[in-house]
């Protein structure tokens, strides 16, 4: 076995960042409306009314961040490109205190070229614990951070997103052993032991899940770049994918230089 060493890389608490941002936002006066739901938008050329469930926002542009929601709403925006989200949830172990000695830094496996997953990878976080981690197990559910977590909305996505079903049509082998290492936890730490050898199921402890909002194509290409798309009363980011946080910095530049129409 081999690997690279990259002493550069590290962690941060992100959490944590976005909260600062949000702190600094609001000290400069700018609106926070959290936990509220954007029914639709009106307007004409000069300006956009965002209907939401918390009454109306006026704005000049709308910047469309809306992850796992942001084709839905691009599509209520009027925005048609046949680039769909599927949404599918990375399920994550920690490592028990007492064998967080096994790993002090992050260890990656080699990428799959083919898929824009980074695959089961091991991260020491800040506060002295390690992440194990995530595969990639379709969600029937924009929000499906459990495997109990089904919605009818998900569902009918699913069933009728052609992308999707040229996919797993294509990668079905790949697909059915994501599923198989989501249900049997022994193919789980098989994969993490081909990191970590040391590494056994007594060692791992489930932890919460994340979900990734992935674009697909009609034709079943994974967007595995960023995705933005505009008109002039709108910017659509429709895909960020790793290292989106990493790169919130020069994205949210990205973002507001073309709110602002400026060229690039």
């Amino acid at each position: 076995m081999a690997g690279l060493h990259v002493p550069a890389t590290g962690t941060c608490d992100f959490a944590a960042v976005a909260k600062k941002l949000a702190d600094i936002l609001r000290e400069r006066g700018v609106r926070m409306m959290s936990s509220t739901r954007v029914i639709g938008f009106s307007g004409g050329a000069r300006e956009v009314v965002v209907e939401t469930d918390r009454g109306e926002v006026v704005v000049r542009r709308v910047a469309n961040c809306a992850g796992l929601h942001s084709d839905r709403l691009a599509r209520i925006g009027g925005h048609r490109d046949g680039v769909q989200i599927v949404p599918f949830r990375g399920e994550y172990f920690e490592l028990r205190h007492d064998r967080e000695h096994l790993v002090r830094g992050l260890v990656y496996p080699v990428p799959d070229p083919a898929f824009p997953f980074l695959g089961v990878h091991l991260t020491r976080m800040i506060n002295g614990g390690v992440h194990i981690g995530p595969n990639a197990v379709l969600a029937f559910a924009r929000e499906g951070y459990s495997k109990t977590s089904v919605d009818w909305a998900g569902v009918r996505d699913v069933a009728t997103n052609r992308g999707l079903r040229v996919l797993a049509r294509r990668y079905w082998r790949e697909g059915g052993g994501e599923v198989l290492r989501s249900m049997i936890k022994p193919l789980f730490v098989s994969a993490v032991r081909r990191l970590v050898p040391e590494v056994r199921s007594a060692d791992l402890v489930a932890a919460p899940a994340g979900v990734r909002a992935q674009a697909i194509r009609d034709d079943g290409t994974l967007v595995d770049d960023f995705a933005f798309a505009e008109d002039e009363r709108f910017v659509h980011v429709l895909n960020a994918p790793s290292p989106a946080a990493t790169a919130a910095f020069p994205i949210g530049r990205e973002i507001a230089r073309r709110c602002l129409g400026q060229a690039g």
